[in-house]
């Protein structure tokens, strides 16, 4: 899909959010003015505007590559992304204006939620990539560029790239164009945690040929036969992270 064919998307997902808002939020105050069921107070209901773009289990959109895949990721996370898009650090208009006004409380509940979904990985499409693209994708990911100051990437998502509890995603299974979008938004600016910020370092020290390289790599990866996130302490971030505490536990 090509960017203008994603903005385009974009648009017409944040018109469908919006809309549903609206009639919501008209729909609430008729029932408040005919006496008329109001809408049901439950955890499902809550997460409607979720569901309605990552799926009914947090499954994604892996044949688009436009919506990430939320089940199974680490609760705390998820979470983060929730605060990040609250506070402004993410940009992305559907999600900053759906978590405008959630508490804490609610953040946790909706990532605790996915966090304990378990739904099957699905495929998404590769690009046409060389062969060497591949070879400095697989370098980029298991052993870094020490002469760029990259550190690996399993030295933080994992050794098998599925993640760390609470606070660290995996990325086999995410699709090449949500991987290569998000590394250019820590470029762009477009998307940033709390400081210091180690993407964002990791990934302006990376080529535009690299980022392409290297989330071709993870995204055509065999997925491993277990896929949860590897315990809490199992990894040393190899950089200071905002996110994360000294072994990787979260600050």
């Amino acid at each position: 899909m090509d960017t203008i064919a994603k903005l385009c998307q974009a648009r017409r997902v944040f018109s469908a959010v919006l809309l549903f808002a609206l009639i919501t939020a008209g729909s609430a105050a008729r029932a408040q003015e005919t006496g008329a069921p109001k809408v049901p107070n439950t955890l499902q209901q809550r997460i409607a505007s979720c569901t309605g773009c990552h799926g009914v289990h947090g499954e994604g959109t892996p044949e688009s590559g436009f919506f990430p895949r939320l089940a199974g990721k680490p609760a705390g996370y998820l979470a983060r992304q929730l605060k990040d898009f609250q506070d402004g650090l993410r940009k992305y208009g559907p999600m900053e204006y759906t978590v405008r006004h959630l508490s804490p409380e609610y953040m946790h509940e909706i990532a605790d939620y996915f966090a304990a979904q378990e739904v099957p990985y699905a495929r998404s499409p590769l690009p046409r990539v060389s062969p060497e693209a591949l070879k400095r994708g697989e370098e980029l990911a298991t052993k870094g560029d020490p002469s760029r100051e990259v550190p690996a990437c399993i030295a933080c998502h994992g050794t098998e790239l599925t993640g760390v509890q609470p606070n660290v995603p995996g990325l086999v299974g995410l699709p090449y164009d949500y991987l290569s979008s998000q590394l250019g938004s820590w470029r762009t600016k477009t998307r940033a945690t709390v400081a210091p910020d180690c993407m964002a370092e990791i990934a302006n020290r990376l080529s535009a040929s690299d980022i392409s390289a290297v989330s071709a790599w993870l995204a055509g990866r065999e997925l491993p036969s277990d896929m949860h996130a590897q315990p809490a302490g199992t990894i040393t971030p190899p950089l200071h992270c905002g996110v994360l505490g000294a072994t990787g536990d979260g600050a």
